[in-house]
């Protein structure tokens, strides 16, 4: 067990609201915050202030402490405004992805009871405003183009005036590292859904694990990811902390990549492995390591990371994380193995990590099991999901937090991830249910019944497969199918390959499809050529 004397309890200085207001007190006019693509900065100072006048605006619509704000927005400058206003208004935050709609917006919108929705001009365009109305008592609108709009019974309210007025909250309420931070919903696996409640703790850790030297003092460190992921928002926790540079664009390129980080002098980029695969896949050049990235985190590395190290002049440093858990994985720059996810962490939380079988028995070194995991620091992981407490037993069970994912550690302490034991799909950066992509497939008219997996895809991810029995034959086809999900699913959830079959390969006792064989089903067509 960890030593009495390790400091258990976070200080306000590693809370982002508070990293903030003293970075505005003491180096006011260093930039905070830039968005490569426009060029648009943020200083400690006027970042603070746009903070305190979107809390401002939150409490003039209404937002009050405890209550929960939804948010759809595209720029993470957005994304970051609306997460620490809520905060300084006492509210707490809960980011959507901004390409939801139809039933599984309205599913999520139902499980928040938020008690407004912040929403891009932009997307709200593309909404079903009647559904939406439903289930906010106010719509708060972002950006140019925010009048008019119709719906019934419940206000919009264009967000311009409101942040363009000073400000009347300056300050936070007091926040505590034990207290809700946000609420990130990630992939179900058998079901909808879940929100992950995120303490403050817990969105300082899960990049707090980055190598000291990485970064320091108005450096810059690159990240593309959304801020409706937690990776997103604990690397903006980061640079607060260290008191250097978020630089983001909204979408990752791989073609800008190098022309991002040199005209900005990032020195770190925080990305995801497809994206690295993506990078790879670029054409030389000749001055590709003339960049000033010293350090790229991401995860999982891709095959062949020494050659990308050597090509691009960097190193690579992975972890293994969750929502739930943030990093309990991590390396250094001696990362291992290609496809090696990290040891054991070190530093805080001092997580404790174990691989067992089916009874939560440990296994030995180089057998399969399932990772699971705990720590004596409070709050450092994740509570529990909002409003599903049969799924929060579930998960927590027997005191350990059980991932869902089969691993395996080598005689060195390399943990190698082997398989994914719930009905998860990693796709783009998201985790993909397999659930809702058949949940939306079975309400197409001529669909009987479907099954989704996921098979490793040609960037280090997976792509999704989809395997449907119509109701009749000739009822339905892929292409008719691909183009059905167009408006009901994002893309990144819209099956890669479709397949009609007259039958799924299924459990002969409860008649369960069996999805171990259909992902070596899927996987041994896509190797033969076998298309939709």
């Amino acid at each position: 067990m960890p030593a009495d004397d390790r400091p258990y309890r976070l200080g306000a200085e590693l809370l982002a609201p508070y990293a903030l207001i003293a970075n505005a007190r003491d180096v006011p006019d260093a930039i905070a915050l830039e968005n490569v693509e426009t060029g648009a900065v943020w200083t400690h100072a006027t970042l603070l202030d746009g903070i305190t006048r979107w809390a401002s605006a939150l409490a003039v619509v209404g937002v009050g402490p405890g209550d929960r704000v939804a948010t759809m927005l595209v720029d993470q400058a957005d994304g970051i405004h609306s997460w620490l206003g809520a905060a300084f208004a006492g509210a707490v935050e809960v980011p959507l992805n901004p390409q939801h709609r139809g039933e599984l917006l309205r599913q999520l919108l139902s499980a928040i009871s938020a008690r407004v929705l912040v929403v891009d001009a932009a997307v709200l365009g593309e909404l079903d405003l009647g559904d939406v109305a439903d289930l906010v008592d106010t719509i708060v609108v972002h950006g140019p183009g925010s009048q008019p709009y119709a719906c019934r019974g419940t206000p919009i309210v264009d967000l311009g005036p409101l942040v363009a007025a000073p400000p009347t909250i300056t300050d936070p309420p007091p926040i505590r590292y034990c207290d809700t931070a946000t609420v990130i919903f990630t992939s179900g696996t058998t079901g909808p859904s879940k929100g992950v409640i995120v303490p403050w703790a817990t969105a300082y850790q899960l990049v707090s694990w980055m190598p000291a030297d990485s970064y320091t003092e108005g450096e810059g460190l690159f990240c593309p990811l959304p801020m409706f992921h937690l990776a997103g928002k604990s690397a903006f926790t980061s640079t607060l902390i260290r008191r250097a540079r978020y630089v983001y664009r909204q979408r990752f390129s791989a073609s800008s990549f190098l022309d991002d980080v040199r005209s900005s002098q990032c020195v770190v980029a925080n990305v995801v492995g497809p994206m690295l695969s993506f990078l790879a896949d670029t054409p030389p050049g000749a001055d590709d390591a003339e960049n000033p990235v010293r350090v790229v985190a991401c995860g999982p590395m891709i095959r062949g990371i020494e050659s990308f190290e050597r090509r691009f002049g960097v190193h690579v440093v992975t972890c293994y994380g969750m929502t739930e858990i943030g990093s309990v994985l991590t390396t250094d720059q001696d990362h291992g193995p290609w496809n090696a996810c990290g040891r054991v962490r070190e530093g805080y939380p001092w997580p404790e990590v174990r691989i067992v079988n089916d009874d939560d028995e440990e296994v030995g070194p180089g057998e399969v099991g399932e990772l699971i995991v705990r720590t004596a620091a409070p709050w450092a992981f994740s509570p529990g999901y909002l409003g599903a407490p049969a799924a929060t037993a579930e998960a927590w069970r027997n005191g350990w937090f059980h991932s869902g994912d089969a691993l395996r550690v080598d005689d060195a302490g390399n943990y190698y991830l082997v398989d994914r034991f719930k009905d998860t799909i990693r796709r783009r950066g998201e985790n993909v249910s397999s659930f809702e992509v058949e949940s939306i497939a079975s309400s197409h008219e001529a669909v009987r019944e479907c099954a989704a997996v996921g098979v490793p895809g040609a960037h280090g991810d997976d792509d999704i497969v989809l395997f449907v029995i119509p109701t009749a034959p000739g009822a339905v086809g892929p292409d008719a199918l691909r183009d059905w999900f167009g408006p009901r699913l994002p893309s990144h959830m819209v099956p890669a390959e479709i397949r009609v079959v007259d039958d799924l390969p299924r459990n002969a006792t409860t008649l369960r499809v069996k999805k171990h064989d259909l992902r070596r089903i899927a996987s041994e067509g896509r190797q033969e050529g076998v298309g939709t």
